[in-house]
């Protein structure tokens, strides 16, 4: 039987359709206060507050996902903070804007100080790569809701961001000619784990050790890769056209930016971890349309700064490569197979 993420119990079709009708019903209130005007609301990678004296304030809020399974089952907790941080700093760049202050969620089910630690460290952990302030935060114990026998927990994290409407960057410029640059992952990111998880842990345990993959649980867990240092200075020296944080639909994220063709045909070949997926039965366009396939980030920008782009990134000790172009034809192609 072949596997997709539909099957394994996420709808990316039917969440769009609920995060349209949820997007209706909050816009309603986007005239509730008279000292600001929403400038930018749902359905981009944050929203837009302009605040008295011109400036922009943009917020985001995202989480760690079924990823925290496989930190329970590993009883390993010091990663899923930079994770945490990660899914919403990254996001809240895409826009243009600089990550000011973060706060986070941990509910669970009982209290234990030294899971706390440990996850608290990996929040400062990513803090520190994103350089952005940890200022609070909320610890909610909530043993009726959270189910589980030993320690459970859900991770969130809400992120705020200041730009200014000349740095703002939504994806308008983008234009055919275009190219995109896509900056390596570190793997799975926090997105996918639904299938992830329902692909390999029927045949492999956590523990098993995998040739060029090592323990797969481990391998589960590598963090999130946190992209705002160089984007932001790609932001600075570069013409850039558009951003995007390849996460929950993968590849498909693109068409928020902009509805127009999004030619992928120079990605890289896809990290071990996502073939050993691949390999349990999932079609390739439909790992596509789920996974990063390793790439975690994209930059598109007129040809001619290609090269300064991928200098900057190089610097920061990422890896980063031509992986498509703009064409006029709209929707997502994986050579040359549209995908959206």
């Amino acid at each position: 039987m072949v596997m997709t993420y539909k099957k394994a119990g996420v709808d990316i079709a039917k969440i769009k359709k609920s995060q349209a009708a949820i997007g209706k019903i909050i816009k309603s209130t986007h005239k509730l206060q008279s000292k600001v005007r929403i400038f930018q609301g749902f359905g981009h990678y944050a929203g837009i507050t302009e605040l008295p004296g011109k400036m922009l304030l943009a917020t985001h809020t995202d989480g760690v996902g079924t990823k925290i399974l496989i930190a329970n089952k590993m009883r390993k907790y010091d990663t899923v903070g930079i994770d945490c941080v990660a899914m919403n700093v990254n996001d809240i760049i895409c826009i243009g804007a600089t990550p000011i202050s973060f706060v986070d969620y941990i509910a669970a089910n009982k209290n234990d100080q030294k899971i706390f630690k440990k996850i608290v460290e990996g929040l400062v952990k990513g803090a520190r790569k994103a350089r952005v302030p940890i200022v609070g935060g909320e610890t909610a114990i909530m043993q009726d809701l959270i189910a589980g026998n030993g320690f459970s927990f859900d991770l969130a994290g809400m992120v705020v961001g200041l730009l200014s409407k000349k740095q703002m960057i939504l994806g308008k410029s983008i234009k055919k000619g275009d190219v995109i640059i896509g900056a390596k992952s570190t793997g799975l990111h926090s997105n996918g784990y639904t299938l992830a998880r329902k692909a390999l842990l029927t045949k492999y345990s956590l523990k098993s050790k995998i040739g060029g993959i090592g323990v797969l649980g481990n391998a589960l867990l590598t963090p999130t890769e946190i992209y705002v240092k160089p984007v932001l200075e790609i932001i600075q020296k570069c013409n850039v056209h558009g951003l995007a944080h390849i996460t929950g639909g993968s590849f498909t994220k693109l068409l928020r930016l902009k509805k127009i063709g999004y030619d992928l045909d120079s990605l890289p070949k896809p990290p071990a971890i996502m073939q050993l997926i691949e390999d349990q039965g999932i079609n390739r366009l439909e790992m596509y349309k789920t996974f990063n396939m390793g790439i975690g980030f994209c930059v598109i920008a007129p040809k001619n700064e290609s090269f300064k782009i991928k200098s900057i990134f190089k610097k920061n000790k990422i890896q980063a490569s031509k992986v498509g172009k703009i064409i006029s034809k709209t929707g997502v192609f994986i050579n040359s197979k549209k995908i959206a």
